[in-house]
């Protein structure tokens, strides 16, 4: 709808009036919208939670198929329109980027805080009082994680308590068929790279490479690097001993002027003369590679026949069309220096490696670069295999989640126990503690506690369990004995006690769940009023 209205100049302009294409949600239904929307996404995310969570199947708009049961791929892939699910979207990055792991288990425990939240909406509490109350549960919650949490010595000559924490995290994922040789490569990788007196771990030296083709435990650890490529020259020796490493940005052709230029060839003599100046450049830069003690040449750009042709001639083996960050990192392993001119190349700029030598797959032509027994033995290549491009992406996300497990264990090595053990007592705790609050609070806190209750009764659900039947068993075997390691035996061993199935979690990422998920609870619960802007006529 439009008004013409005119200016003291009587400049006639129009006022357009958009009031009735805006849609607006107040009070308790705004808030009634963001729970909805929670326990739309909850739902899709609480299958897939624990070892026998299911995968989910997601089709991209150009028809990509992605099969992952790893919370934050599944929620950045999916379509959501929805602020609130936006936030929760976020919430499960949040957790991927800090942690790594424990991406499905935040965006559920939010999930649930915002549908107890409801009950308490409905008997007229106000939504800053529950969240007031969350906020008190979350301390509650994280200081008792802090007193019933194990502590274990990280040891490069005993790595079973790593391992076994790995091990956790690789069992809800499509490797758990194979997660004990999984979990063994993800913790020799990160002790590879750790420096564990000042604690820290550089996930810079570590590559994950996947390749299509072979069995999942296939998979290997290569101390080196392993390069998706293979000798510009099919005669070029495939085995380098002792190798000298000129690391190249620069191309392998004659200089060109920087400005705009027209080159004339009108006759014989002329194409001569400038071929043979071509071949003198490819020569002398050859030459100049030589000079320096330099057996192999890798270069960030490729070449035509001709270089190649000469550079077999020369004796020069070269791979061409390598990557950024495989230049850098092969400049960190071998101890070599990026030269990105010719004249610049010196003895003292060249990389060291033990071995590089190609290696090839199957029945294809397909053919990878190992560089081994490197200047820097810390950094280190794991290459995926698998029977298709699904799987071993999926083994990619695997292997990074279970990295990350094992980095968190080296900055912090406490530890509390999975199978839904460590939210049954913080439930517990709770509780008990909501009892000597005075004030409305304590209703939330008691919300919170049955929030807590979701995350085991999911697990026991995905299990085949039946949910309330088990939740209740191990909830009053937790009062009764005080036993904080009591969790929900997924895998029907046939004790609930989780130090000895060794299903373990890592401190620091349980008490990020509860207090990201807290967070933004917190602030949605905040959020009384909603504005968008409809599509306009």
């Amino acid at each position: 709808m439009a008004q013409i209205a005119v200016d003291e100049f009587g400049r006639p302009f129009i006022i357009l009036k958009d009031q009735e294409s805006k849609k607006r949600l107040t009070g308790i239904e705004a808030h009634k919208s963001h729970i909805l929307a929670a326990k739309t996404v909850t739902s899709v995310m609480k299958t897939s939670l624990g070892p026998k969570g299911l995968d989910k199947m997601m089709v991209g708009p150009d028809g990509d198929v992605t099969v992952t049961n790893d919370g934050a791929t599944i929620l950045k892939q999916m379509d959501v329109e929805h602020q609130v699910a936006k936030l929760l979207v976020e919430l499960s990055q949040s957790q991927d980027d800090e942690i790594g792991d424990g991406t499905t288990g935040v965006v559920v425990l939010a999930g649930a805080l915002l549908g107890a939240s409801e009950a308490l909406l409905d008997r007229g509490i106000h939504p800053i009082r529950i969240a007031d109350g969350y906020e008190r549960a979350a301390k509650v919650a994280i200081a008792h994680l802090d007193t019933i949490a194990d502590t274990f010595a990280i040891d490069k000559s005993n790595t079973e308590n790593l391992i076994q924490v790995a091990k956790t995290s690789l069992g809800s994922k499509i490797v758990s068929k194979h997660h004990r040789q999984f979990a063994e490569i993800a913790v020799n990788a990160v002790l590879s790279v750790a420096d564990l007196d000042r604690k820290d771990v550089d996930f810079e030296l570590i590559k994950v490479e996947g390749k299509t083709g072979g069995r999942m435990e296939d998979t290997v650890l290569v101390r080196g690097v392993v390069v998706d490529k293979d000798m510009s020259h099919p005669q070029m020796p495939k085995v380098i001993e002792n190798a000298k490493i000129a690391i190249l940005t620069c191309p392998f052709e004659p200089p060109k002027p920087k400005t705009k230029h027209h080159l004339d060839v009108g006759t014989v003599e002329d194409y001569e003369e400038l071929r043979g100046y071509e071949k003198e450049k490819f020569l002398e830069m050859i030459k100049q590679v030589k000079d320096t003690g330099a057996n192999l040449a890798v270069c960030q750009w490729g070449f035509d026949d001709e270089a190649n042709h000469l550079l077999l001639q020369n004796g020069l083996p070269a791979i061409r069309w390598v990557g950024g960050p495989e230049i850098e990192l092969i400049a960190i392993a071998t101890g070599g220096r990026i030269v990105p001119r010719f004249s610049e190349l010196t003895a003292e700029k060249l990389g060291t490696a033990g071995t590089v030598r190609e290696m090839s797959f199957g029945t294809t032509r397909d053919r990878m670069t190992v560089i081994e027994q490197c200047y820097n033995t810390r950094a280190v290549t794991i290459l995926i295999r698998g029977g298709n491009k699904m799987i071993v992406e999926e083994a990619k996300r695997s292997v990074h989640d279970a990295l990350c497990v094992v980095r968190n264990l080296v900055r912090d090595n406490r530890i509390v126990y999975g199978g839904g053990a460590s939210e049954i007592s913080c439930s517990v705790a709770v509780e008990t503690a909501s009892n000597s609050i005075a004030s409305v609070e304590q209703y939330a806190m008691r919300a919170f506690s049955d929030a807590l209750d979701v995350i085991p009764r999911a697990l026991a659900e995905n299990s085949g369990l039946n949910p309330i039947e088990c939740l209740t068993a191990i909830k009053a075997a937790h009062i009764a004995e005080g036993n904080p390691r009591l969790g929900v035996d997924c895998l029907g061993v046939g004790t609930n006690d989780m130090r000895l199935q060794h299903c373990i979690e890592t401190l620091v990422s349980k008490k990020q769940q509860i207090s990201l998920a807290t967070q933004v609870v917190r602030m949605i619960l905040k959020i009384d009023d909603i504005r968008t802007t409809g599509e306009t006529e």
